[in-house]
C-alpha cells in the first residue's frame, strides 16, 4: 500500500496499538555517517590485505562483535583478525570525522519538530560508543532533542539481539509495542522485529531485500516521509 512516500508492507504488524515513542538508529538515520563506515570498513580491510568489497561492508552494519567476528570470518576465513579490522576502521574514520565533521540526514529536524508538536517521546539506540555518540549528536545540534541515548555496549547482547530496543523503550517508560523504530539496515530490522516494536527502514546505502521486508511494518523513502507515516 503506497501513500505519499512511504509503502506500509505488512499491515497486520500495526496490532492497533497506540505509537507513543519513535527509536532512532543513529548511523545512517539520525546522521549520514553509514556511508563513512562503509568506507573505512574496506579501507581497514584493504590495509590488512583482504578485498572487501562494498557489499561485504555493508553486511558489517550495525552487528555486535560477536556477530561482527562471525561475519568477517565468513568473508575471509577464520584466521581474519577482526580486532585489528575494526580498530583500524576506527583510527581511520575518527581521524576523518576530527578534520570533517558529521553531517546529519535531511528531514531529521522537521520530524523532532512534528514529535515536540504531538508530545511524543524519542529515544537513540545505536550500536555506536555512548560517548561517540553524544560527540556526534551535540556536533549537529541535536543532542538535547532526544529524550533517552542508548548505546548498545550498554547492555548484555548489541544488535541483531533485541535487548536495545527492550531497553530504549524502557526508558522512555513505554512497552516495546508502542515505539516505531527508524532503522537503515537489516540487522537493526531484525533487533526492532524480535523486540516487538514497530520497525520501519528508511534505506540509506541500500534497498530492503526480499527476507528483510518480511519483518518491514513499513519503508519510508526518507524522514521527511515518517511524519506521514505517523499520522495514519
Amino acid at each position: 500500500m503506497k501513500q505519499g512516500k512511504f509503502e506500509i508492507i505488512n499491515e497486520h504488524m500495526r496490532k492497533g496499538t497506540a505509537i507513543l515513542g519513535v527509536l532512532f538508529d543513529m548511523d545512517g538515520v539520525v546522521l549520514d555517517t553509514e556511508k563513512l563506515y562503509t568506507r573505512f570498513w574496506q579501507e581497514a580491510a584493504h590495509y590488512f590485505g583482504y578485498p572487501m568489497t562494498k557489499e561485504q561492508a555493508l553486511g558489517m552494519r550495525s552487528l555486535n562483535r560477536g556477530a561482527g567476528v562471525k561475519k568477517m570470518q565468513s568473508y575471509f576465513g577464520e584466521e581474519v583478525d577482526y580486532e585489528a579490522i575494526r580498530n583500524k576502521r576506527m583510527e581511520l574514520m575518527d581521524a576523518f570525522v576530527a578534520q570533517e565533521g558529521v553531517e546529519k540526514k535531511q528531514g531529521i529536524q522537521e520530524l523532532l519538530d512534528y514529535l515536540d508538536e504531538k508530545g511524543m517521546k524519542r529515544a537513540i539506540a545505536t550500536s555506536s560508543p555512548l560517548e561517540r555518540t553524544k560527540l556526534y549528536l551535540a556536533s549537529v545540534g541535536l543532542a538535547d532533542r532526544f529524550d533517552a541515548l542508548v548505546s548498545g555496549y550498554m547492555v548484555e547482547k548489541g544488535k541483531p539481539e533485541p535487548d536495545i530496543y527492550f531497553y530504549a523503550a524502557g526508558k522512555l517508560g513505554l512497552k516495546p509495542e508502542e515505539c516505531m523504530v527508524l532503522e537503515d539496515s537489516p540487522t537493526g530490522i531484525i533487533a526492532a522485529y524480535r523486540a516487538g516494536c514497530l520497525p520501519v527502514m528508511v534505506p540509506d546505502q541500500d534497498k530492503p531485500d526480499e527476507e528483510t521486508k518480511k519483518l518491514l511494518y513499513a519503508v519510508a523513502d526518507s524522514l521527511e516521509d515518517v511524519s506521514k507515516l505517523l499520522e495514519k
